[in-house]
């Protein structure tokens, strides 16, 4: 009887999962991908992106033609709920899919369910292809404006500085006029990174006219301001939404374990701790033995061991745990070629390092990329 495999996602970790399955097909099993777009964003290059040095195919891998070279049916729509008793999962489109074992991997958007008028003003920057869309239009105000638009970036972390950096890099090529803002609710920028990173990064920013606001939670969104919570009214023309990372409304209303954000609860098997036959990684999972920052790295290393695991489940062999690594290498771009390096408490930055973040990420992409598709699936690793 063919057991059926169904992945809901498309995101880093199961583009490895799929890339895996081409190499090595399971025998008497069918493996579908439900996914609600054709390509999907490596989040290591969106910044270089951004800032004009990469094309969206350098970026973006093509799921449908991964798909076809690995022999994966791919369904493009986006789910709304999980039947775990009747093992069925159901679209927003009205289409099902059946499954015997089940991953997810669709990531995260940023939370703003509690600032009033966010959800009718400012742009998320996750869903990251509505985002763009927008970028496009923000790029075309910029250079036609005959004033300065105002820009204001919700979010003080890695992903907020990066943005604001590639985007005043590009929009400063293009000659567009804008002022960006950094508007953060904690006391520092990259509260995560060593204050070497912090030191570094909190000076390329000040050279670039670049506004940071600290301990200023925003407390409500309105057609051309924010409204923070000293009483200040920051104008705004575009707000990008850049705020921690929130979860997915089905997981929770479907029956399955979550944590108090509404992330999947998953055991060191990247399992779900209330039901053996879901699986889920990347920012949507949260490892509850041994949590981790939603970030991109971790969900890169989760592709080989969630690859087994499911062949495991299938099989009805004993899973294999994951033990996420404890100190990452981080690598933050700067817009301009250039990028800040951490491991651990060590810092260090240069045009040196941009290129070797861009040799890591091309080759990252290498694997899954629409050009080297056919190739990555002869190769193992």
């Amino acid at each position: 009887m063919t057991r059926r495999l169904l992945l809901i996602g498309g995101g880093h970790t199961h583009v490895e999962v799929i890339r895996r399955w081409g190499l090595s097909p399971e025998p008497g099993v069918t493996m579908t991908l439900v996914s609600p777009d054709r390509h999907t964003p490596y989040s290591g290059m969106l910044p270089g992106f951004i800032a004009g040095h990469y094309r969206f195919e350098d970026c973006h891998i093509d799921l449908e033609a991964l798909c076809r070279h690995a022999g994966v049916a791919h369904q493009e729509c986006t789910v709304e709920s999980i039947d775990i008793t009747h093992r069925r999962v159901r679209c927003t489109n009205g289409t099902e899919q059946y499954f015997d074992v089940v991953s997810v991997d669709t990531g995260s958007t940023p939370v703003t369910a509690n600032i009033p008028g966010a959800d009718r003003y400012g742009t998320p920057v996750k869903p990251v292809a509505p985002f763009l869309d927008a970028w496009r239009e923000m790029q075309k105000a910029a250079r036609q404006t005959a004033g300065t638009l105002e820009f204001a970036i919700v979010g003080a972390g890695a992903g907020g500085i990066e943005l604001a950096l590639a985007m005043e890099h590009r929009l400063r090529a293009d000659g567009g006029r804008a002022r960006i803002s950094i508007i953060g609710d904690g006391s520092a920028i990259l509260p995560s990174h060593p204050e070497g990173v912090r030191r570094r990064l909190a000076r390329i920013l000040r050279q670039r006219n670049i506004v940071v606001r600290l301990n200023s939670p925003v407390q409500e969104a309105r057609a051309d301001r924010l409204l923070l919570r000293d009483g200040t009214e920051v104008p705004t023309d575009h707000v990008l939404w850049v705020t921690g990372a929130a979860a997915p409304e089905w997981p929770r209303t479907s029956g399955l374990a979550t944590d108090a954000a509404g992330f999947i609860a998953v055991n060191e098997y990247l399992q779900s701790i209330s039901h053996d036959d879901v699986f889920a990684a990347g920012d949507v999972a949260a490892m509850v033995a041994t949590p981790r920052p939603k970030s991109g790295v971790y969900a890169v290393r989760q592709g080989p061991p969630l690859s087994a695991n499911l062949r495991h489940a299938l099989r009805d062999e004993p899973l294999v745990a994951y033990r996420p690594q404890n100190t990452t290498l981080a690598l933050i771009s700067t817009g301009n070629r250039y990028a800040i390096a951490s491991y651990g408490p060590i810092a260090f930055g240069g045009a040196w390092v941009w290129r070797w973040k861009n040799r890591i990420d091309t080759a990252f992409m290498r694997r899954y990329g629409t050009a080297g598709t056919a190739a990555a699936l002869q190769t193992p690793g």
